[in-house]
């Protein structure tokens, strides 16, 4: 990989970016002119500038979508005629079904990214909250070759062979806290402290568990224990989805509860 194109610089895409940029790749914001991002780490141990080409219109060879589950097919549709059968896309979004009803050139490789890190922008600026895991994998049998580069620079980057059900774990735990932070206007550990809340998560958790049972046999029914785990490490977090109601923005329910109701 020597080019990329990034649709969709928020904290997560800038994220990206920068790792890619670490690991040699020319990164380049798709539809977009250039832009500079000032990337800031925890306890304020460092910080470092980001800058991504202007769009070029050329083939795109790889292609990271990392904008919101609901803007995702107005961003990605002028790009379609720039992609081609050898192209790759990297799908680094909350939610699933993305993709689902947008034409992509057949032969296009789609990935997924899912992962556990955490960031908040403000304006041109990006606050990195952890840096976890991130697991990658979907339409390939094996990782890539230029993947090993890659995880030298993309910290707890690893190749996951079964990102479908690893897509549902992150799926169902979302899907419990979410919504109900964007309901009661609260941190996502407040959720723990109100009743009515904690009796919600209950609710949605067993409702997750026996949706994605059906899909995997060996689902271990524990969507309400890492919804807690999650609700606990992240207890001062703001999610996404209060953070695009407070904003009067678009939520990204549709491709959370939304898809585990189509299923």
């Amino acid at each position: 990989m020597k080019k990329c194109y990034l649709l969709g610089a928020g904290s997560m895409g800038t994220l990206a970016a920068y790792y890619l940029q670490q690991a040699g790749v020319d990164v380049l914001a798709a539809n977009r002119p250039l832009l500079t991002r000032r990337l800031f780490w925890p306890q304020g141990t460092h910080s470092a500038s980001l800058s991504l080409g202007a769009d070029d219109n050329q083939p795109i060879a790889f292609l990271v979508v990392a904008t919101k589950g609901p803007d995702t097919a107005t961003a990605l549709t002028p790009l379609l005629p720039r992609l081609h059968t050898a192209s790759t896309i990297i799908c680094l979004q909350n939610g699933m079904g993305t993709l689902d009803n947008i034409a992509l050139p057949q032969g296009t490789t789609v990935l997924y990214a899912v992962t556990t890190n955490a960031a908040w922008r403000e304006q041109g600026q990006v606050h990195i909250v952890a840096e976890n895991t991130t697991l990658l994998g979907g339409e390939l049998t094996q990782a890539p070759p230029w993947f090993a580069k890659l995880t030298a620079h993309w910290p707890g980057l690893s190749w996951c062979d079964d990102i479908v059900y690893e897509q549902w774990r992150k799926l169902t735990v979302n899907a419990v806290i979410n919504p109900l932070t964007a309901i009661y206007r609260c941190k996502n550990g407040e959720l723990l402290t109100m009743p009515k809340a904690f009796e919600q998560m209950q609710f949605i958790a067993a409702q997750c568990d026996r949706i994605a049972s059906r899909m995997f046999p060996h689902w271990p029914n524990d969507t309400l224990e890492r919804a807690i785990q999650v609700a606990n490490d992240t207890a001062k977090n703001t999610s996404s989805m209060l953070a695009d109601v407070l904003a009067g923005r678009t939520t990204e329910f549709e491709f959370i509860n939304g898809y585990l109701i189509k299923h």
